[in-house]
């Protein structure tokens, strides 16, 4: 068994990182460091509880590694471990029925985003939470996933097992219900 590098590890595309990462553990931190930020913020989405949001991104990450060799490459690793963290998700609110909150989707640490920038950030994101807790379900869930989970439209449609056009649907009428109970101009990218 050979050994990678950090150099070796990072220029890896995902699917040959994932197949290394049954068998190394520097492959699998990799996979992590490029991947928690997402799923932290889907949790949290989700969740509202810093706490909560950390357990559930752990146990995903756990999941993930325990099962990293079931990981085929027929879809990208981010739609596979969100996939994950959407079945730890719909575990937790089995167990736990909470008012999900998500105020606090963005603290998650981001030290390229100058201080001005990141305040403005969170007030958008303050009314956007607010806004979100009066949208549909799978309007909310698939709006989530696209934007704080930062998954394409067709990984998104495979995680919620509809088609690609319907997630877009949801997306685009979710974000239309947002900007009528917003008042703060959203900046979307379609």
């Amino acid at each position: 068994m050979t050994t990678l590098t950090n150099m070796d590890i990072k220029e890896l595309d995902e699917e040959d990182l994932a197949r290394k990462a049954a068998t190394d553990v520097d492959a699998f931190a990799e996979l992590y460091r490029q991947h928690v930020t997402r799923v932290y913020r889907y949790h949290m989405a989700h969740i509202g509880n810093v706490k909560d949001a950390e357990d559930l991104t752990s146990q995903t990450f756990v999941a993930a590694m325990e099962n990293i060799r079931s990981y085929r490459g027929e879809g990208s690793f981010a739609a596979w471990v969100m996939g994950i963290a959407s079945k730890k998700r719909l575990m937790f609110f089995r167990e736990n029925r909470h008012e999900v909150s998500l105020e606090t989707v963005e603290h998650y640490p981001n030290p390229s985003l100058p201080t001005d920038k990141a305040a403005m950030q969170r007030i958008r994101l303050q009314s956007i939470a607010q806004a979100l807790k009066q949208v549909s379900s799978d309007r909310c869930e698939a709006i989530i996933l696209i934007y704080f989970g930062g998954l394409t439209y067709l990984e998104a449609a495979h995680i919620m097992k509809k088609n690609e056009a319907s997630v877009k649907m949801l997306v685009s009428r979710g974000l239309q219900d947002l900007r009528e109970r917003t008042t703060l101009r959203m900046e979307v990218e379609e």
